[in-house]
């Protein structure tokens, strides 16, 4: 089987038909940053990288039977301006589409995040099928809702009930399932921007210590200091004068953000896949990738549909 990845990545999609055990002649992929090519190229050194999508010809390649991808997804995603196919990014989609009227494969994959439903009707007409939204925590610790239009029969996975507390390499965790992974994610996180926004996973250390806000009053800040009901108070302590309730004394909070390691597991690639790079375009091309076992299940339908 030949196969054409678009917008490949650290090339997701080779982990998953491997996982899946569907065998592969060979694996072209588009792709153009080159530190996501230096880990896609470490892994599987066979592969034939084709550069930029737009460039990709038809007639320079064999007959494809499996086209996959994921176009960048900005402009749809709600976590961001919405701009839709106004966001030149997004705009990669009819290149997607390019390649598909032409290649004419016998299988197809796109994956992109849940967008307003117009842009999602718009992916639709040109698919020519409805797409199907998966949870990866279904499969994994992490919680990351996606669209997938294809036309490989499959069923949706079955729960396998892994919790954030069992990929952790140490401390705890206040949640069942992570926040979603994004590209950012290497900037670390906040305390803000985790329990308003539900973003960027922190893990908190065994003393249970999290800071999750001020209360609304007048006073010093130490006082004004409120802790998570699912944690440790801090210290108390009785002060003579200044002001008249109990102060609390404000130990140093213990919170770390998620390692390439983790990170790696939640994506459900193989451990130590990403080292090729540094940390932090490792945790770019995670928050950018595949969830492996939820495109490994899509491709298992290949077996039942007879391809091989």
């Amino acid at each position: 089987m030949h196969v054409l990845s678009l917008f490949d990545g650290m090339s997701c999609g080779q982990i998953a038909l491997q996982k899946a055990g569907i065998k592969v002649d060979q694996y072209y992929a588009s792709e153009i940053d080159k530190y996501a090519i230096k880990v896609a190229k470490a892994n599987y050194p066979d592969m034939i990288h084709l550069g930029d999508v737009t460039q990709v010809m038809p007639k320079s390649l064999p007959k494809i039977d499996l086209l996959i991808g994921g176009s960048p997804c900005q402009g749809f995603s709600f976590a961001g301006k919405q701009l839709n196919f106004d966001d030149p990014r997004s705009k990669l989609f009819f290149e997607y589409i390019r390649l598909l009227n032409k290649l004419k494969p016998k299988y197809f994959l796109l994956e992109n995040v849940r967008m307003k439903q117009e842009s999602q009707d718009i992916i639709t007409r040109y698919m020519g099928v409805d797409p199907v939204e998966i949870n990866s925590s279904l499969v994994s610790a992490q919680n990351r809702k996606r669209l997938y239009w294809t036309n490989i029969p499959f069923d949706v996975p079955k729960d396998k009930n892994i919790l954030l507390k069992d990929i952790l390499e140490d401390g705890i965790t206040d949640r069942d399932k992570s926040h979603c992974l994004d590209a950012n994610y290497f900037k670390g996180g906040n305390l803000k921007s985790y329990f308003e926004k539900h973003r960027r996973q922190l893990v908190f250390s065994t003393d249970g210590m999290c800071h999750v806000g001020d209360a609304d009053f007048k006073g010093h800040d130490a006082i004004k200091r409120v802790y998570h009901p699912d944690g440790k108070a801090p210290t108390l302590t009785t002060m003579q004068g200044g002001h008249r309730e109990p102060k609390t004394y404000i130990p140093p909070m213990s919170w770390r953000k998620l390692t390439p390691l983790e990170c790696e597991r939640l994506q459900t690639v193989p451990e130590g896949y990403t080292n090729h790079v540094s940390n932090t375009q490792r945790y770019k091309m995670l928050g950018n990738g595949w969830t492996a076992d939820v495109i490994a299940t899509i491709m298992k339908g290949l077996k039942d549909d007879n391809i091989l």
